[in-house]
């Protein structure tokens, strides 16, 4: 019951299948209280007495009518009003019509018209009084009566017209606060969706950059041993399945269904001595200084650290193969942590050239602007220097 109430005082949006049922359910509501209020007036009143202005069927017949013609109310609701309330000067049977009428002025016009369409609903009464030559009651009942039905139709309306407007308004907040809500998920996701991007970069990067290197050196050296053959195959295939299970990890938050899937722990710069081994171990000569207290930065921190210097040995190995790296880093709580990389200058290429994107140290840039730092990087003398500073809070 609460729902159907509810149904009839909010209806959906226009256009809609459940806003045409509501209306139609809305329709035989009115026609019908039209109906119970006109024939309970009908004996009540005056209009079964002699000098009646209408016999009563004929005022029951036209009541009827009047009560047909309610459907319309919806679109013209004034003029329905106003054609209702003249016919009520002679038909008791249409004045269950003429308060429904006006009842849906109260709800789609504003308040002065709906009160002066109520004054006319009770000065009709002594228009009434004169057409009619032997009324029962003194005309007095009858202004009372048109007044308090009046005012409980304008009231009940208005009522209504407020609750309809404040349900829309609502609907209109809740709507905006779910597309609001679909733009803050929305940019979550293309914000993981460049982490994600700038992760694949890094780690596919520095490994893909150890095979193309080895697959660079056996294509030249076409008299290597055996044994040389097979360690540059073996690094081929481990850097090759490290890279594949990395991409595995970091891709896989991507896939459908997966959004609440744990992601796999990242680096950081305890992480750091392993890299630098690895890097050792596929030729590369590196030495790292590393003057950090032993607590360590933050996790956050550390990972972009172990970043910066993945991507400084990888832009190193493609575009200087065979120099030898420095790396530097020191700092302290409360002032700045310090990246170094240093490497002579593009040296002469001992094979093919590693390809690159040209992105590594763009992404370098945006990693430590996100952690509130710099970077600077290009030639300084003889040597290609990258080098970081990002703050590290107490």
């Amino acid at each position: 019951m609460a729902g159907l109430v509810f149904t009839l005082l909010v209806p959906d949006p226009a256009g809609s299948r459940r806003s045409a049922a509501r209306d139609r359910l809305a329709d035989a509501v009115a026609v019908t209280v039209a109906l119970m209020y006109g024939a309970l007036m009908v004996p009540l009143g005056d209009a079964t007495r002699e000098g009646a202005p209408l016999p009563w069927v004929a005022d029951v017949a036209l009541g009827v009518l009047c009560c047909a013609a309610l459907p319309l109310r919806r679109r013209r609701p004034v003029g329905l009003t106003v054609a209702l309330l003249a016919v009520s000067m002679v038909s008791v049977m249409a004045t269950g019509a003429a308060i429904v009428a006006l009842f849906t002025v109260a709800i789609h016009r504003r308040g002065p018209v709906a009160l002066a369409l109520g004054a006319a609903f009770v000065l009709v009464v002594p228009v009434y009084f004169v057409l009619h030559d032997n009324p029962e009651f003194p005309v007095w009942v009858d202004l009372a009566m048109r007044t308090v039905t009046a005012a409980g139709a304008l009231g009940w309306g208005m009522f209504v017209r407020a609750y309809r407007r404040l349900t829309g308004s609502l609907r209109e907040h809740a709507a905006r606060l779910e597309a609001e809500q679909g733009m803050r998920v929305d940019q979550a996701r293309l914000t993981e969706r460049a982490r994600i991007a700038r992760e694949m970069h890094d780690v596919l990067a520095h490994r893909m950059s150890l095979v193309s290197l080895h697959a660079g050196a056996l294509e030249v050296r076409t008299d290597a041993r055996p044994e040389e053959v097979a360690i540059a195959a073996g690094a081929i295939r481990a850097s090759a399945h490290e890279a594949l299970e990395e991409l595995r990890g970091v891709i896989g938050v991507l896939r459908e269904g997966t959004v609440g899937r744990p992601e796999p722990p990242q680096p950081g710069l305890a992480d750091l001595p392993d890299l630098v081994d690895s890097a050792r171990a596929m030729g590369m000569t590196v030495s790292c200084t590393c003057a950090v207290p032993a607590a360590g930065p933050s996790v956050v921190l550390g990972r972009t650290a172990y970043r910066i210097v993945q991507e400084g040995l990888t832009n190193a190995r493609k575009h200087a193969p065979g120099t030898a790296v420095r790396v530097l880093l020191d700092g302290a709580p409360g002032a700045e942590l310090r990246i170094r990389i240093t490497n002579p200058g593009r040296a002469p290429a001992a094979g093919p050239a590693v390809p690159g994107a040209g992105v590594g140290l763009i992404g370098v840039t945006e990693r430590a602007a996100l952690a509130g730092g710099v970077v600077e990087y290009g030639p300084h003398g003889d040597e290609f220097r990258l080098e970081a500073r990002l703050p590290w809070p107490a």
